[in-house]
């Protein structure tokens, strides 16, 4: 990564935070993306000598204006951009339809009668739309922005940031199962597109990482998880750093459009 400039969404907690430190261990000039710039400022001050240099930019990426204006500053301010990781998302968090969820599995064990979870029923057109807008919309801007510069350099990694709810849905979140859905998709088709250009453009599909996404999943649901991962553990967010550092990366010159899980063995 020594010489190469990496912009990562979300970056100010979480995987991003995690996946800035790596890029930056590996020599990067990481600009740290954030719709929050105190959170941005804070992971940024701790990267400054562990490589590379490093920036903060402050944007929403629903936004699609602010997204492509934040892009072309690092650009400006940097003269290129080899790396993009678009990691900002935020979490389903309607508890009562996971409660309910949670209750029919209890009752399932017991031989009992489940109840309507009603994830979808009960979806209202703002849930939804916000939920495409950070996830899908978001990556979408993001990417856009970065090949309008990568493209006539005929350079450039993109590395999204899916989950095995886009793969196999989450019952309790259909909003959040579709936008990582529509992730999976639009990585395979842009990294179809500029592949012969020298762009390359894959994702991750993480299954449950311990971050700040999960801090409203109480001791029941964590242990259920748990009980479904063969390791016996949620996932760590540097583990996930280290595989979207990887594709990030030359190591992986032959990976495009992958769409590469890390769960734990989840199932």
């Amino acid at each position: 990564m020594d010489g190469k400039v990496a912009v990562v969404t979300g970056g100010g907690s979480g995987l991003g935070a995690a996946i800035s430190e790596r890029l930056a261990r590996d020599g990067a000039t990481v600009v740290v993306a954030d719709v929050d710039g105190q959170a941005a400022e804070l992971v940024a001050g701790g990267l400054g000598e562990l490589g590379g240099g490093v920036g903060v930019s402050v944007f929403d990426v629903a936004d699609s204006a602010a997204a492509t204006a934040a892009i072309d500053e690092v650009v400006a301010e940097h003269g290129r951009i080899d790396v993009l990781v678009n990691n900002a998302g935020i979490a389903p968090t309607r508890v009562e339809v996971r409660d309910r969820a949670v209750a029919n599995m209890a009752a399932r064990m017991a031989g009992g009668e489940v109840v309507p979870i009603e994830a979808t029923s009960t979806l209202t057109d703002a849930e939804w739309d916000r939920m495409l807008k950070v996830h899908l919309y978001g990556t979408f801007h993001c990417t856009r922005a970065a090949l309008r510069h990568m493209e006539p350099r005929r350079s450039g990694s993109i590395v999204n940031m899916a989950s095995i709810a886009g793969l196999t849905g989450i019952p309790t979140a259909p909003e959040y199962s579709a936008a990582k859905g529509g992730i999976v998709m639009f990585t395979k088709a842009v990294a179809a597109e500029v592949a012969p250009l020298g762009i390359r453009v894959n994702a991750v599909a993480p299954a449950y990482i311990d971050t700040p996404l999960l801090s409203d999943f109480d001791d029941m649901v964590r242990a259920m998880l748990t009980m479904r991962t063969p390791l016996g553990r949620l996932g760590r967010a540097e583990e996930v750093a280290n595989l979207v550092a990887f594709l990030a990366g030359d190591e992986a010159s032959y990976s495009v459009g992958e769409v590469v899980t890390i769960t734990g063995g989840f199932a």
